[in-house]
């Protein structure tokens, strides 16, 4: 056993400012290991000092270093939650070395990990101790000493490179995978303090986004070069449908990139492809090699891989068994995390299996999601595509009064009243709408809104009000879906110059997008040239939408829901304009039996009397 304060067992190494015991026990060979199916409870350290800096910076910290390995794997803060809940404790009680071992023994861990740091004098002892849950037995004891406050990140990277090694990880892996502590992260105790208490307190809010984002601005104030924080702010903003916010930070995170660690490089890439450059072919290939790279990835609390494949990158690219697939695995993983059940619930609408839809929003439910904003959107949104008068009821009763679920509730409320062509009624829902998100600050989001309402008047023949809509959508906000879809109402309205203009933008700003490039561009273009009687121009102009037609574009998700499948629409009536019955006839029905890609667009009973039209005119 190490014996601390044992001159014949202490071995002193001076480096860069730092002293450093390895402490071994002369049969250490012995020692336990664990292997690549082990979990491990990370304990709160023990903080002796009087700096309440350390309280959860460097349990924050050691698990960023660990999270670096692919060989261990630990218990993730939703699940210690759950388990305290089961165990009758507080959700925020601090993890003591008593009670992170009755959640190792109620998880199946293998090994428990309790750190602490005390003061002598003006200098920090940091301590490691591993052991295991069932029998108590020392995996590893690690402790270090660093000359200054400003050294304790450096101090705790070095002993936690040890850790890894002494428990049975290669050498190999180690040193391909381990980036110091100071420079993944932030070498500021301040900025990894605010981030640390952000994300702690993002896990107990109910609605997360108010307490994270807060939290990482101040982070990235204290230390502009914190990559880490910069990502998570903009996938925070693109969870909300912030998209301008999200890319100017995740742009700064992608600057960055070279400061983090493998994991985190990985994360940033697929933000970085995902929600700047728009190519989401090049985000799912990287999803899939961060996947290989880190085959427990899954165990870890999202955002991780497998998570992340359930999503954007995936459906957006058409992959929807693949999605299915992820966010199943990802809900066995973390069935107190919404993200799975919203993953999942989205695949299965997308394909049109609305019972298995709504059978998983059931079940996020039943665990604590029923007033979660994006359940009673989508259940409403379900119960439009179903006819449900009284799911639809329900949904909008329980959203009223909720901060950021009212004004998202009352915009598809709108959208479902102009689809059944109550214009009058939807433009009052459309106004709430607007006027609530102006109220909140949420700028793009209202902008959102003028934009759907923008086609919605478009496509019902009300021109000028289109165009009005479309401009002042545009006022508020020059995001990617903004400029589509005021582009989209103003082409519908027959300004076909301005509408071009966007198109050239969005093809400018965005020229790897692959809504942009597959999708936005070519049906601005295609609805231009038939407004200007060119319908075989406008035909040719589509050929490249077809690749990711039945795919999700950005129109399907956050507050648009305005839908897909509108080069089908627009291919529809070319084709018609060049007498082609037949085929204009198979594209209108493409948008009739695919209600869970068409979403609440109003193009899609449109469409369907456009597909009587047509079959009237094959029948003639």
């Amino acid at each position: 056993m190490a014996v601390i304060g044992t001159a014949a067992g202490v071995v002193f190494l001076v480096l860069s400012g730092l002293t450093v015991w390895s402490l071994s026990h002369r049969d250490s060979v012995s020692r336990p290991k664990l292997t690549d199916k082990d979990t491990i409870v990370l304990a709160d350290f023990d903080n002796k000092t009087a700096d309440p800096v350390f309280d959860d910076t460097l349990r924050q910290g050691l698990s960023v270093e660990l999270q670096q390995s692919p060989f261990l794997s630990l218990i993730g803060d939703q699940q210690v939650r759950q388990t305290l809940a089961l165990m009758g404790q507080p959700k925020d009680a601090r993890l003591t070395p008593e009670i992170a071992r009755e959640i190792c023994e109620r998880t199946g861990s293998a090994a428990i990990l309790d750190g602490s740091i005390r003061s002598l004098g003006s200098q920090y002892v940091l301590g490691l101790e591993a052991k295991t849950c069932n029998t108590g037995n020392i995996l590893d004891q690690e402790q270090a000493q660093a000359a200054r406050r400003e050294d304790v990140l450096n101090t705790l990277s070095q002993i936690a490179r040890k850790f890894r090694t002494r428990v049975g990880e290669s050498l190999a892996t180690v040193e391909k995978h381990s980036t110091p502590l100071w420079e993944a992260t932030t070498p500021s105790l301040e900025a990894l303090n605010v981030y640390t208490a952000g994300h702690k307190a993002g896990f107990l809010a109910w609605s997360a986004v108010s307490v994270t984002i807060p939290s990482y601005r101040r982070a990235v104030e204290i230390d502009p070069q914190f990559a880490m924080a910069w990502a998570n702010l903009g996938l925070d903003y693109s969870s909300i449908g912030e998209s301008v916010l999200a890319t100017e930070s995740t742009i700064k995170a992608w600057q960055l990139r070279d400061r983090v660690s493998d994991w985190e490089r990985f994360f940033i890439d697929v933000l970085y492809y995902r929600q700047v450059t728009g190519n989401l072919e090049k985000a799912y290939q990287t999803l899939e090699l961060w996947y290989q790279t880190y085959p427990r990835g899954g165990d870890r609390e999202p955002p991780n891989p497998q998570e992340l494949l359930a999503g954007l990158s995936t459906r957006g690219t058409g992959r929807f068994e693949r999605a299915i697939e992820m966010a199943q695995k990802t809900i066995a993983a973390h069935p107190d995390i919404f993200i799975g059940y919203d993953s999942l619930a989205y695949s299965y609408t997308f394909l049109d299996r609305f019972p298995e839809a709504e059978s998983i929003l059931q079940r996020a439910s039943e665990h604590k999601w029923r007033d979660n904003h994006n359940v009673l959107v989508f259940r409403y949104n379900i119960a439009v595509l179903k006819g449900d008068k009284d799911q639809m009821d329900r949904a909008v009763a329980l959203a009223r009064g909720k901060r950021g679920a009212e004004h998202w509730m009352a915009h598809e409320e709108a959208l479902a009243l102009a689809r059944s062509g109550r214009l009058q009624d939807a433009r009052r829902s459309s106004n709430r709408a607007i006027d609530l998100a102006v109220q909140e600050e949420a700028r793009e989001e209202a902008a959102t809104y003028e934009a759907a309402r923008a086609v919605w008047e478009a496509v019902s023949g009300n021109g000028a009000e289109g165009k009005k809509s479309a401009i002042a959508a545009l006022d508020l906000s020059n995001g990617r879906e903004v400029e589509y879809a005021a582009g989209l109402a103003l082409a519908f309205s027959g300004d076909t110059s301005r509408s071009e203009a966007l198109a050239g933008d969005l093809e400018k700003r965005f020229p790897e997008d692959t809504f942009v490039k597959f999708t936005y561009v070519p049906v601005l273009r295609a609805l231009a040239a038939l407004k200007r009687s060119k319908p075989a121009d406008s035909v040719e102009r589509l050929q490249i939408a077809l690749r990711y037609e039945l795919a999700a574009n950005g129109l399907n998700f956050a507050h648009h829901y305005l839908g897909g499948l509108h080069s089908a629409y627009v291919r529809g009536e070319a084709l018609t304009g060049m007498h082609r019955y037949t085929e204009a006839a198979a594209e209108f029905q493409k948008i009739i039996d695919h209600r869970g890609i068409v979403g609440l667009g109003s193009h899609r009973p449109a469409g369907a009397l456009a597909t009587r039209q047509s079959v009237r005119f094959v029948g003639r």
